[in-house]
């Protein structure tokens, strides 16, 4: 057998040597060269991002940097000297963290809708506040999965039949203020509270609602207080109160789901459909966190509309004659149901303007947070990984390059449809409100049946804005409001 063999495999040994030998001459080149690419292209990003230059600006001092500055005085003189200074994009460090703050529309429309580039950030403490589930604080798929189900509840179609239940709030906060000096923000705030617990619960848990209040509005005192987590202080109150209110939601999911109830009428439902599979806990994070969502922007939106109309009487006029069209309309066709139809609510498009100025003008969220998930160039400056990147939506709504006049309260400047990306009140991109049409619903509402039957004056001449999480007439707008006579209504 062996000397069969010998020859065949004595011939063909030097040919395979030789094939394995030239096909090693030619992958060892080639392997040296697909790796020498590799690491050029490595280098040369990293020389790169070490040659870009981060924006120009200022840090301040060590580790609180330029805080005090900011919150000290009103923030919008800080934004516009540092704008005027070093242009629209500057660096600064603000509590804690250094950031790079952008103030023209394209650099906010690169931030909010690059969700691979910038990621949502909240202080920790707010997080565990607030629930670490919550939307707010996702990306990816979960982040997608949830603001679906938020939408659901809240788009159009969902909220038509919201009207009725939203108004039977409105009437009950606006007859507790007749003949009252009242805070019209704290109460404002209490009218939002109370659509939010209806637009998520339904109707059908009102009784949990005291108990509800009180939890959260612990929970709220404690939100801007120092994270110290010892007894008496107000932080360690409000997680307290914050793992009360997961219990009592808990409870309403638990009472559902032994009465069967967990359809999508409302957003709880929403949350419980079991092919969602959402947790007992990513439910309780998700509905606290829509409640803070929902609450303070809303008030903060309706406190400057009921300042600004009052400040400028004929704009009330014409908004309160909109509204008395439609009442009368209802009156003459002889229904004997004259409650507000969501039909109802596309007739008032000088209110709805109204809405929009004022969340110009008064820009409640100043800006907002992103954080770069990695190092990132734009207009020729480094972003660099891990620093805070803020959109200045306020900026932007008050720049006299987009708007004639910003500072003028002028809701017919909303007859025409301002440039994309200039007017942000909501956000932009896949963070952006999904509660928004609510917000404009429950703004609506309220605004139709205080304008045709209520009255309200400023109590002393005391006036000024107070700078806070939100921006808010001073001592949040004491105003006596009043039932109008049949007379007046009757006069319009």
């Amino acid at each position: 057998m062996n000397s069969t063999t010998s020859p065949i495999i004595n011939a063909l040994l030097p040919a395979a040597i030789l094939t394995t030998a030239s096909m090693s001459t030619l992958l060892l080149p080639m392997l040296i060269l697909i790796l020498s690419l590799f690491l050029f292209l490595f280098l040369a990003g990293r020389r790169k991002s070490r040659k870009l230059p981060l924006p120009p600006g200022s840090m301040g001092w060590p580790y609180v940097g330029e805080t005090f500055q900011l919150y000290s005085n009103n923030p919008n003189t800080f934004f516009a000297l540092k704008q005027n200074r070093y242009g629209p994009i500057f660096k600064s460090h603000i509590l804690g963290c250094p950031c790079v703050m952008v103030s023209s529309p394209e650099a906010a429309r690169f931030v909010l809708t690059r969700a691979n580039l910038f990621k949502p950030t909240f202080p920790k403490s707010k997080e565990r506040m607030i629930g670490p589930q919550a939307i707010f604080f996702q990306q990816g798929e979960y982040h997608t999965r949830l603001r679906r189900l938020v939408l659901r509840a809240f788009l159009p179609e969902a909220i038509r039949g919201s009207v009725a239940g939203i108004e039977n709030v409105a009437l009950r906060a606006l007859q507790s203020w007749d003949g009252r000096l009242v805070n019209t923000f704290q109460e404002l705030k209490t009218y939002a509270f109370n659509v939010a617990i209806v637009s998520i619960f339904g109707k059908d848990e009102i009784s949990y609602l005291e108990d509800l209040k009180q939890c959260y509005y612990t929970l709220e005192k404690g939100y801007n207080s120092m994270p110290i987590n010892l007894p008496g202080t107000l932080f360690y109150k409000a997680m307290k109160a914050r793992q009360q209110l997961a219990q009592i939601v808990a409870q309403i999911v638990s009472s559902r789901r032994m009465q069967r109830k967990t359809e999508a009428n409302d957003l709880l439902g929403s949350f419980m459909e079991a092919k969602e599979d959402l947790s007992d806990d990513q439910i309780a994070d998700n509905v606290i966190g829509v409640i803070f969502a929902a609450r303070d922007t809303t008030a903060s939106v309706l406190t400057w509309i009921v300042k600004y109309l009052g400040d400028n009487p004929s704009i009330l006029q014409a908004v309160t004659e909109e509204q008395e069209e439609i009442r009368k309309s209802k009156e003459e066709s002889g229904d004997e149901d004259r409650s507000l139809t969501w039909i109802d609510t596309k007739r008032m498009p000088l209110t709805s303007r109204v809405i929009q100025e004022t969340m110009r003008v008064a820009s409640i969220l100043s800006f907002t947070f992103r954080e770069a998930v990695e190092d990132v160039e734009y207009e020729g400056y480094l972003i660099p990984k891990g620093w805070k990147v803020l959109p200045l939506f306020r900026n932007i709504h008050h720049s006299q390059e987009i708007f004639t006049d910003p500072d003028k309260f002028d809701p017919s400047r909303f007859e025409v449809a301002p440039k994309p990306n200039t007017f942000m009140p909501f956000g932009n991109g896949t963070h952006s409100c999904p509660g928004n049409e609510l917000a404009k619903l429950e703004m609506l509402v309220l605004l139709h049946h205080l304008t045709t039957k209520y009255r309200w004056s400023m109590m002393g001449s005391e006036s000024g804005i107070q700078f806070g999480p939100f921006v808010l007439p001073l001592n949040g707008l004491p105003l006596r409001f009043s039932l109008k006579s049949r007379a007046e209504e009757q006069a319009v």
